[in-house]
């Protein structure tokens, strides 16, 4: 697994870059200096975790991940307690509390990985995405797109509510996004996606699908009425 460190600390870079080298399946693409040079290397490499401190001048981990449109799995670092509400708003995978210690940073970088792999396992679909397969209970089971209603998010599970069936995965809702046509599918909340075409009604902040009640996030909501076909 491809990994970036973004910190603007050198004894920090140099701490982590150890750790990370400790790790069989990890493989260190850049120790970077700050958010800027993040960017660049994102553009440029193929980057899947990211290790990425929240503290840094100019601009910080949460404001670079608010710039970022399609951002790698992220391990927050940070000396502080204070963010992880914040942190968790973009779905990140773990929040590690400096000075980091081994046993810790394994653990999130296992969690992290075991993402990663179900991301190449347990979902296939096809170019076109009217359809695509999940692993479930050990058999590859077909679902299509026009069948979803929505798909929620609960810690490291996500639920994918169907018009007559419910499948539980261990997935982030990050990489089923991929999965989904875009065009038929939006992310409303950090935990939520919901189908387009399925919505019954909008209230103020309040989705209705089927009379399950869905909130929209503030971080999502000006893209999610943009995306209504409003007359």
């Amino acid at each position: 697994m491809n990994c970036i460190i973004v910190d603007d600390e050198e004894m920090s870079r140099s701490a982590l870059t150890h750790l990370v080298n400790q790790v069989d399946y990890l493989q260190l693409v850049k120790a970077c200096n700050g958010p800027m040079e993040a960017i660049d290397t994102l553009k440029k490499e193929k980057v899947d975790l990211m290790y990425l401190d929240i503290e840094m001048p100019g601009m910080t981990g949460i404001e670079l991940l608010k710039c970022l449109d399609s951002p790698p799995l992220v391990i927050l670092t940070t000396s502080h307690t204070e963010y992880a509400l914040d942190a968790f708003e973009y779905n990140v995978v773990d929040y590690l509390i400096k000075p980091l210690q081994l046993p810790r940073f394994i653990k999130a970088s296992n969690k992290a990985n075991e993402i990663f792999e179900n991301s190449k396992t347990n979902i296939s679909s096809l170019d076109d995405k009217e359809y695509f397969f999940i692993r479930y209970n050990s058999v590859l089971t077909k679902i299509f797109s026009k069948d979803i209603l929505w798909i929620e998010a609960s810690g490291d599970y996500l639920t994918i509510n169907t018009t007559n069936q419910k499948f539980v995965l261990h997935l982030t809702l990050k990489v089923i996004e991929t999965k989904l046509p875009p065009n038929k599918f939006i992310r409303v909340h950090r935990s939520y996606i919901v189908a387009i075409d399925n919505i019954t009604s909008v209230e103020d902040t309040i989705i209705s699908i089927n009379s399950k009640l869905i909130p929209v996030g503030a971080l999502y909501r000006e893209n999610f009425m943009k995306r209504l076909n409003l007359l």
